[in-house]
């Protein structure tokens, strides 16, 4: 339904009411983003997840949550899983923006880390799609400058991951996915023992309260007011929220900090 409201040039405009999610291609699972929108601006957001509560932990988060619970958790493996959790994002960030073929190739690249490749291997395939992302001027153009989120507020909000590292819009926190799958492809064959205090997982570290995807949740309304709603899919991709963390509930008498 759609009511009037002044927008931000003073005119009345039409505000209509529009959800995203839970169930789009390309879409954070569980998410639900309740937009008002007058012309194609955001005006307002609301933020649900429609994820149901459950036991099993989070299959990204999966390496650093065995260590913690006392299981041995090489330091390999836990960049395969990130490595191979980036890719998956950035799968979906190509998707989002059209450029159906890199996500295909970056798709393929994390079942090749997820079916064990090696460490030469992955590297091998990745550095080639790192050079082209990061040279695309037609990306760059697209993005620069969509859903700017500064070091400061990120630290603000309880932010630890890739988006308090780019310290900017979508197009740096691509560039920070990009950089971190060159490091962990290269990492994925380390036989030594991942540290329990290392828990940083794909979203940031994987302790305290609050899940790393939820700063990154709160984050939403402020990075989505005011854009274009062409640009607003494209914002979320950029940074990903798995909503699977939110609702992970472990078993009573199951170790955890």
């Amino acid at each position: 339904m759609a009511d009037r409201a002044d927008d931000r040039d003073g005119l009345r405009l039409d505000r209509l009411h529009v959800p995203l999610g839970p169930a789009l291609a390309d879409w954070p699972t569980g998410l639900v983003l309740r937009l008002s929108l007058q012309g194609d601006i955001v005006q307002q957001v609301a933020v649900e997840s429609a994820a149901p509560a459950t036991s099993r932990p989070p299959f990204w988060n999966e390496p650093w949550l065995r260590a913690r619970m006392g299981e041995r958790v090489s330091q390999g493996d836990a960049a395969r899983r990130l490595c191979a959790a980036h890719l998956d994002s950035l799968g979906r960030f190509f998707a989002v923006t059209g450029w159906a073929d890199m996500a295909a190739r970056v798709r393929h690249v994390r079942d090749r880390a997820l079916a064990g490749a090696s460490a030469a291997e992955l590297s091998a395939l990745v550095r080639p799609l790192i050079r082209r992302a990061e040279r695309s001027r037609t990306l760059r153009w697209l993005i620069a400058g969509l859903g700017p989120l500064v070091a400061e507020h990120s630290y603000h909000l309880g932010v630890t991951g890739p988006a308090l590292l780019a310290d900017g819009d979508a197009h740096s926190r691509m560039l920070v996915w990009l950089h971190a799958v060159g490091r962990s492809a290269a990492a994925c064959d380390d036989s030594d023992v991942l540290d329990v205090g290392e828990a940083v997982g794909p979203r940031g570290r994987i302790v305290g309260a609050a899940p790393p995807s939820q700063p990154l949740l709160d984050a939403l309304p402020g990075l989505l007011k005011g854009a274009e709603f062409a640009c607003a899919r494209i914002i979320v991709a950029s940074l990903d929220p798995d909503l699977d963390e939110l609702a992970y509930a472990p078993l009573a008498g199951v170790a955890h900090d």
